[in-house]
């Protein structure tokens, strides 16, 4: 794919080019003129590029969001910003079905969160707890909370539109910011956050570890299994 004047072969190139950019900048730093003109470049390939930019992007900060994750944050010249994702520039819009399981995810992703929490607050030791399937200390960043196979977070996601025959075309949502969005009816996120709790099979797992592998056909609660109160 063709950004600005950059070709990369692949768009997972692209991804990760922009991913050391943010990367290589600590919260409140302003980028470089160089990084600049590769994310103006990168703005103006959203349709919506014109809504973005505005009255002229000043410059571009990294900043910290939630759960200490960082991102991009353009200044315009009359002072306003706005958080935007690289991620969402390079993939686009995404599709019906893509969207609501990435907002399913954002709804559950303070209930993950408190399970990590729980576990870490009754584990920890110097600041460690072990990985749940290969028994190293790790961080608190060295660690995902995973859903244990077979009910992964997408079986999970596909399984609920199924059983509440959601119509995820009809589905509204509040954008929360540049490509994170929340479901506009509390009614359906409070559903999904409940039939999650009642399916997942949580495990901490060192990142780049695949959960559960000798466990994947088994669907009832183990004894290590972590769930959300």
């Amino acid at each position: 794919m063709k950004i600005g004047h950059k070709d990369f072969k692949y768009k997972k190139d692209a991804l990760n080019y922009y991913k050391e950019i943010l990367n290589s900048y600590k919260p409140s730093e302003i980028v470089t003129e160089s990084d600049l003109k590769d994310l103006v470049e990168l703005i103006e390939i959203r349709p919506d590029k014109n809504e973005k930019i505005g009255c002229g992007i000043e410059t571009i900060q990294v900043i910290e969001v939630r759960y200490k994750t960082k991102c991009f944050e353009l200044i315009r010249k009359d002072g306003s910003k706005e958080v935007f994702s690289y991620r969402n520039c390079i993939n686009g819009k995404s599709k019906p079905t893509a969207k609501f399981s990435k907002t399913c995810r954002e709804t559950i992703n303070e209930d993950l969160r408190n399970v990590k929490l729980a576990y870490f607050k009754k584990f920890s030791s110097k600041g460690q707890v072990k990985c749940q399937e290969t028994g190293e200390l790790c961080k608190w960043e060295e660690l995902n909370v995973d859903h244990r196979q077979p009910n992964t977070f997408s079986v999970i996601v596909d399984r609920f539109i199924e059983v509440f025959r959601i119509d995820i075309n009809a589905v509204e949502y509040i954008e929360v910011m540049d490509g994170v969005y929340s479901f506009a009816q509390k009614e359906l996120a409070d559903k999904f956050r409940n039939y999650h709790k009642d399916k997942a099979n949580l495990r901490l797992v060192s990142k780049g570890n695949n959960l559960g592998r000798s466990h994947q056909a088994r669907i009832n609660r183990q004894q290590k299994d972590l769930t959300i109160d």
